[in-house]
């Protein structure tokens, strides 16, 4: 299993902490060597705040040694910046505890009209958030991601977007909502900060790149655990063109997750045609047995390739973070997919062949199939004693055709329509600053 395991090309992009979850999964399946997975768990945590885990860690990997000194005092140190950093920032933390505050100040959209308030009321200086930003990486570097969320979020409330430190805030925002799985939050955060990569100017396009490779990585965990996230993903990382193309430059082994996400959306069998031909142009850098399943299935019609794919599709879906709360749902949807290219091709089926096709014994194909004419998915009889399915003609409803069109239109004009005000929004500001570098 180890060969389908992709946490070591995902933790290239992730946060340090954002990998801490993945090893404790890898850890349960048992894919890796324990001891191993421990010692990577201790190089990440030496980088961070987190000095009590660490020592946890470190009396697992060696029961028989005593805790180092160097790691106690690390302890202490670590405590005492934290109230040197709190003292710092003390009239701010002040303000927060003040509820009715922070209500005033959430009604208040302008930061400057916001910051105005704070500096007339509460004799507040705007120097002061340099160390409220200090203090609220602080804390997440020990691992106090809630409390972490509210300073930062207090740090979004009062500076204007313009300023130094906005951008790590919105990274730091979305990992530590991610973290406390707070997943409402976090896609309104994974938002924010893709509207502010787009719309802003880097200092070179491959640090554009970069930006939307890891903003690529980060979505995974909202997208597989958010409610919308099946169509959300779809969206994002096959028709917004810059990430696509960010997929197929910097992460071909995105497509596992996008090609998943298609299978198990019955809603968006429109975008089928569009991830093949993707699948198709990146089959020479990237390939696992999900992607493969779609091109036995729709590029060759090889329906005993497609059915062997299906077993170790089941296997690379137990074995993934992302993926295993849908194996289910994947297994259901594939099947089902197998089952209706199979009956645009034949007619007249049989039961024990189409069993067969579909990894289960006859009597489940059967009543399988029963449940799928039940609840009226396709037009199709049974023939019990022949053992066959008689397919009904399906004609091709225009109607249908056309709503498919309109909603990958709707999605691509819209992403053109970002783009188009993109560009005339920098336009307009060259045209007021002239030639102005921020």
């Amino acid at each position: 299993m180890a060969k389908f395991d992709l946490t070591s090309r995902m933790g290239q992009y992730l946060d340090r902490h954002l990998v801490f979850p993945l090893l404790e999964f890898l850890s349960a399946k048992q894919i890796y060597d324990e001891n191993e997975l421990l010692q990577g768990k201790l190089d990440i945590l030496s980088k961070t705040n987190m000095v009590d885990y660490a020592i946890d860690i470190r009396k697992q990997l060696y029961p028989l040694q005593e805790v180092p000194e160097s790691l106690k005092n690390r302890r202490a140190q670590v405590v005492a910046q934290l109230h040197e950093l709190q003292n710092e920032v003390s009239t701010i933390l002040k303000l927060m505890s003040n509820d009715e505050v922070m209500k005033t100040m959430e009604t208040m959209k302008d930061s400057k009209t916001l910051l105005n308030y704070l500096t007339k009321d509460y004799d507040f200086k705007i120097e002061l958030m340099d160390g409220m930003y200090r203090l609220a990486k602080y804390r997440y570097e020990c691992g106090n991601y809630s409390v972490s969320t509210s300073y930062l979020y207090f740090y979004m409330l009062v500076m204007p977007s313009t300023d130094k430190n906005f951008l790590n805030v919105l990274w730091g925002k979305l990992a530590s909502e991610i973290l406390v799985q707070n997943w409402d939050t976090a896609l309104e955060d994974l938002n924010k900060l893709r509207e502010f990569i787009d719309g802003n100017t880097f200092s070179s396009a491959l640090q554009l790149l970069q930006q939307r490779t890891w903003l690529i990585h980060w979505s995974l965990f909202v997208y597989f655990n958010h409610v919308k996230g099946r169509d959300l993903i779809i969206d994002m990382f096959l028709y917004r063109p810059h990430y696509l193309n960010a997929i197929q430059t910097m992460c071909p082994h995105i497509l596992r997750y996008l090609a998943t996400a298609v299978i198990i959306n019955r809603a968006r069998r429109s975008a089928l045609k569009d991830l093949v031909k993707v699948i198709q142009q990146e089959s020479y850098t990237y390939r696992d047995p999900i992607t493969e399943f779609l091109e036995h299935l729709y590029v060759n019609f090889d329906f005993d390739g497609a059915r062997s794919k299906l077993h170790e599709c089941q296997t690379v879906l137990y074995n993934d973070f992302f993926l295993i709360a849908c194996l289910d749902e994947f297994v259901e949807n594939a099947r089902l997919m197998i089952f209706e290219t199979f009956c645009r091709i034949h007619q007249c089926i049989s039961i024990g062949m189409l069993a067969d096709k579909l990894n289960m014994n006859p009597e489940e194909a059967e009543c399988w199939i029963v449940n799928l004419i039940r609840n009226a998915r396709l037009d199709a009889k049974i023939d019990s004693k022949l053992g066959h399915v008689v397919m009904g003609t399906q004609p091709l409803s225009p109607y249908q055709q056309l709503i498919e069109k309109i909603d990958s239109l709707s999605v691509r004009s819209e992403a053109l329509q970002a783009l188009i005000e993109r560009k005339l929004k920098a336009r307009s500001q060259d045209n007021r600053w002239g030639a102005q570098e921020f």
